[in-house]
């Protein structure tokens, strides 16, 4: 059985990662009005893949025992004034998600659940992944981005982006 406030953690993050998904669709929705499909596109992958988050993290609560609460979502309230505002809001988002994780990965260690630990490691190397995918958009929109054919380029290749769910934990 996990510690209560092991789970309480983990159950809080189950909020946050639904709170991620809903951030990440509204980027889309701005991106969608600007005529910016690919970038939408790329944001709404990201929306599916912070629900598969927390349906880990909910699936590893009950098959622990606890009893997951879900919270209510809180509403996102950025203004974005340009195309690079959302890339760097969530830059931003993935470094704060990176602390959350890291956070119950110290309070998992400081008991000694090494179960917790393991099962957290799958966290720890995706938010490595998100944190430079992130980094990357924002790099890749400061030079191409004031282009108008650089940023029609880098929006296509977006479009291309597909869905992968996270792999099982047999894998």
């Amino acid at each position: 059985m996990l510690e209560k406030n092991i789970a309480a953690l983990i159950n809080d993050q189950v909020n946050k990662e639904f709170y991620s998904a809903y951030l990440y669709l509204d980027f889309a929705n701005y991106y969608a009005e600007e005529g910016l499909d690919g970038f939408a596109h790329w944001y709404e992958i990201q929306a599916k893949e912070e629900q598969d988050h927390a349906l880990k993290m909910r699936k590893y609560l009950q098959d622990n025992g606890y009893r997951v609460i879900f919270e209510a979502i809180a509403k996102p309230d950025k203004v974005f004034k340009n195309h690079l505002d959302p890339l760097e809001n969530g830059l931003e988002h993935e470094r704060y998600v990176t602390s959350l994780i890291s956070n119950i990965y110290h309070v998992a260690f400081e008991a000694k659940d090494f179960k917790t630990m393991q099962f957290l490691d799958w966290f720890v190397k995706e938010q490595v992944e998100e944190e430079k995918n992130a980094d990357d958009l924002v790099k890749r929109m400061k030079l191409f981005g004031s282009d108008s054919r650089g940023l029609y380029m880098l929006d296509q290749e977006l479009k291309g982006r597909v869905y992968t769910a996270p792999a099982s934990e047999e894998d």
